[in-house]
């Protein structure tokens, strides 16, 4: 079994969807889309800048969906 070496973009990933999931579980939520700050959380914002972070390793950039 291979170990995963993780770089700094994946590591902060790993700590905003922490950050995220302990909001949600204080909220007695499974999902941000129920909460009523949805569209005005810090917590929520700084998960989602690093998702698009970890994927252009911070070189910026945008996504199409």
């Amino acid at each position: 079994m291979s170990e995963q070496i993780l770089d700094e973009w994946q590591i902060t990933l790993q700590q905003k969807k922490a950050e995220l999931e302990s909001c949600q579980a204080l909220q007695n939520l499974n999902s941000c889309m129920k909460c009523q700050k949805l569209l005005d959380c810090e917590v929520r914002d700084s998960y989602i800048k690093a998702v698009y972070d970890s994927m252009s390793k911070g070189k910026g950039g945008g996504f199409e969906f």
